[in-house]
């Protein structure tokens, strides 16, 4: 079973920075992608950025670019989101998943985190 644990959510003011961490655990593909993924209250769920094993690929929505940066730490088990400049549009539950490719279609993911909240407000 594979287990995969959000945290560094919280609440922040516009402009502010957060940093996320994602912990995979479990037995996973030896070679898994990582992905961000976020829903707002009365929204679907939306891509953010995803992350190859290597870490030499990265893809990033649109709304994000330029903003959020995506690394990950294979010793560690353990992926990162870094978040700067937010503005209240980012506030939404941030969840990571693991897919045996990297890819922005949240359907090729087969686990995935509780979440964690993310409000930027001031």
């Amino acid at each position: 079973q594979v287990q995969l644990v959000e945290s560094g959510g919280g609440l922040v003011q516009p402009g502010g920075s957060l940093r996320l961490s994602c912990v995979v655990s479990g037995s996973t593909d030896s070679r898994y992608g990582l992905g961000w993924f976020r829903q707002a209250p009365g929204k679907d769920r939306e891509f953010v950025a995803t992350i190859s094993w290597s870490g030499h690929t990265t893809y990033f929505a649109d709304s994000v670019k330029g903003r959020f940066t995506i690394s990950r730490d294979n010793d560690k088990n353990t992926a990162y989101l870094q978040m700067n400049s937010l503005k209240p549009e980012d506030t939404a539950v941030y969840y990571c998943a693991v897919s045996p490719t990297t890819t922005t279609n949240p359907t090729l993911y087969t686990y995935w985190g509780q979440g964690t909240q993310v409000t930027v407000s001031s």
